[in-house]
């Protein structure tokens, strides 16, 4: 039988070096703790994690926020912040549906005008990634992102949606249903 567990998020953020992922999985071992979700990324030389984890109920939860603020400061990371999830209505996750890749030439205003169309018809985006690649005299903007359509909204709106934020921002805007077999 399982013991009852409580869902934590822990978000850590600071100057990339070797051994973070390492300390830090470390304390959440010595407190029992289940990592069950996590994202962990180098950003401009910047580390970035968000895990989601489980811990038992008795497990010294304050003995986990000491350990990874020690984790903190050894490591001169900017912030280390460990926060129950309360929230939770205990639903299952709808899985992503599509995904949608945009490219063309790097401005601001990219990622607003893509957001904002998919917020507008209550898109969820579950994974966004950006990235700048090319030449620095014609940097070429990517965004690649994981959405969950509502189970009403035909995929044909969207995409005309899109299809204005592509002419708006002079980029290629591509909507396709995800590929379940790829992962």
């Amino acid at each position: 039988m399982l013991a009852a567990m409580s869902d934590y998020a822990v978000a850590v953020v600071g100057r990339d070096r070797p051994g973070i992922a390492a300390a830090l999985a470390k304390a959440l071992l010595a407190a029992r703790a289940n990592i069950e979700d996590s994202r962990m990324t180098i950003l401009g030389g910047q580390f970035a994690v968000m895990m989601l984890v489980a811990l038992p109920e008795d497990a010294d939860v304050e003995a986990l926020r000491a350990d990874l603020e020690r984790v903190r400061a050894d490591l001169g990371l900017e912030t280390a912040v460990l926060r129950e999830i309360t929230e939770s209505d205990g639903a299952a996750r709808p899985e992503p549906t599509h995904v949608l890749t945009v490219y063309g030439a790097d401005h601001p205003g990219i990622v607003a005008a893509v957001c904002e169309a998919l917020a507008a018809r209550e898109v969820n985006i579950d994974d966004l990634a950006t990235r700048v690649v090319g030449a620095s005299d014609a940097p070429v903007y990517t965004l690649i992102c994981e959405l969950t359509l509502p189970p009403e909204l035909d995929p044909a709106a969207l995409d005309a949606d899109l299809a204005e934020v592509a002419e708006s921002q002079g980029v290629e805007v591509v909507l396709r249903e995800l590929d379940r077999d790829i992962l």
